[in-house]
């Protein structure tokens, strides 16, 4: 698979915002728009919490690979992945090759924010302590979002027009 420099790919952890500063920035490209977790969902009929519970987290990543390669194939797309999209080798292989990868890093405590009403997210759905698997999930994927990403952008405490902005100005 050789470089598609035309396909924008965020990666980052639950909460970052990739869904949101995909939407805005395939808007104003003028591209499509796609999330892996939405693909997921539209191709099983099923929420992520019914696959995490049927199939368990390997059952959800090997359909999440899937996905991820179909998608990375296509042009000029937005593409937000899921959280833990890079865990696998594989992914991250796909990744590097898929076009520019934006890492939209965050603070825990703004990560805790912005999941704090989410009933969608099966690795907190069970936690007791959600700072605590936040953190931990955060600390285990830094290293895997920096090795895909082509640009780390901090969002923490940046307005979303500031985060598209600096993505555009790397294009």
């Amino acid at each position: 698979m050789e470089l598609n420099s035309k396909n924008i790919v965020l990666v980052g952890p639950m909460g970052c915002g990739k869904t949101t500063v995909g939407r805005r920035l395939a808007s104003k490209l003028n591209q499509d728009f796609f999330d892996t977790d939405h693909e997921i969902i539209n191709k099983t009929g099923v929420s992520i919490d019914h696959i995490f519970d049927i199939e368990g987290e390997e059952g959800f990543r090997q359909r999440e690979s899937e996905v991820l390669e179909s998608l990375c194939d296509m042009n000029n797309i937005v593409l937000a992945t899921g959280g833990g999209v890079v865990l696998l080798p594989q992914n991250r292989l796909v990744l590097k090759s898929a076009g520019l990868v934006v890492y939209l890093s965050s603070s825990v405590e703004q990560l805790l924010r912005r999941t704090a009403k989410s009933k969608t997210r099966p690795l907190l759905e069970n936690s007791s302590d959600r700072q605590k698997t936040i953190t931990e999930i955060v600390n285990a994927r830094d290293k895997y979002y920096r090795e895909v990403a082509t640009i780390v952008i901090d969002t923490t405490g940046k307005k979303l027009n500031e985060v598209i902005d600096i993505i555009m100005n790397d294009l």
